[in-house]
C-alpha cells in the first residue's frame, strides 16, 4: 500500500493539508526572498532585521528551502502534504529550542533572536497542526481512513455488514428507504 492510497483523491482533508502547506511555504519563501533582496552575507550576525526578525543569508537560504519543500508538498497533496507538514513542524519546534539556548553565543550562525525563536515555535505548531488535522484525534469517525487503518478488524466487520447495492451486487441499484 502506498501513501497515496490511504486517502481518496477527493477527500476533504486533502484540502486542509494542501492549503496549510502552501500558505506556510509561501510565507517562508517571502521571508527568504526579502533576505536575499537585502543582500545579506551568509554568516553575518550583526542583527539585520526583516519583518521584525533578525536574519542573515544562511537563514534566508534555509527559509527558501523549507518554503519550497512545503509548496511542493502542497502541490502533491494527500498524505505527502500531511507527513511533510508534520515533519517540518517538528523541525521548527526543535530549531526553536536549540536556538533558544544559542542566543548570544558564537554558535548562533543563523542569527536567531528571541523573536525568531517565538516565530519558530508558532510556525512549527501551525505547520504541525495542519499536518495532524484529521489524523490525530480521539474521536475520528469510522469512515476516516486513519481510523480504518488503526482498527482493520472492526473496519472489515463494518464494511462486511453493509448491504451491497448496485451492479456489483448483481442487481440494479436501489435508493435507500427513508
Amino acid at each position: 500500500m502506498s501513501l497515496r492510497d490511504e486517502l481518496p483523491v477527493d477527500h476533504p482533508l486533502n484540502r486542509v493539508y494542501r492549503i496549510g502547506a502552501a500558505l506556510c511555504g509561501l510565507l517562508l519563501l517571502l521571508f527568504g526572498c526579502l533576505g536575499y533582496a537585502d543582500s545579506l552575507s551568509a554568516f553575518d550576525t550583526d542583527g539585520q532585521q526583516i519583518a521584525g526578525l533578525s536574519t542573515n543569508g544562511l537563514l534566508s537560504t534555509v527559509s527558501v528551502v523549507f518554503g519550497l519543500l512545503l509548496v511542493v508538498a502542497a502541490l502533491i497533496g494527500g498524505n505527502v502534504a500531511s507527513s511533510v507538514n508534520i515533519a517540518v513542524g517538528v523541525l521548527f519546534l526543535l530549531s526553536g529550542f536549540v536556538h533558544l539556548f544559542l542566543i548570544g553565543r558564537p554558535g548562533n550562525i543563523l542569527d536567531f533572536g528571541l523573536s525568531n525563536v517565538f516565530f519558530s515555535f508558532l510556525m512549527g505548531l501551525l505547520i504541525m497542526t495542519f499536518g495532524m488535522y484529521g489524523r490525530v484525534s480521539g474521536g475520528l469517525p469510522h469512515d476516516n481512513p486513519y481510523w480504518r487503518r488503526r482498527h482493520p478488524d472492526q473496519a472489515a466487520r463494518e464494511t462486511a455488514g453493509r448491504p451491497r447495492l448496485g451492479p456489483a451486487a448483481g442487481r440494479p441499484a436501489e435508493l435507500p428507504r427513508r
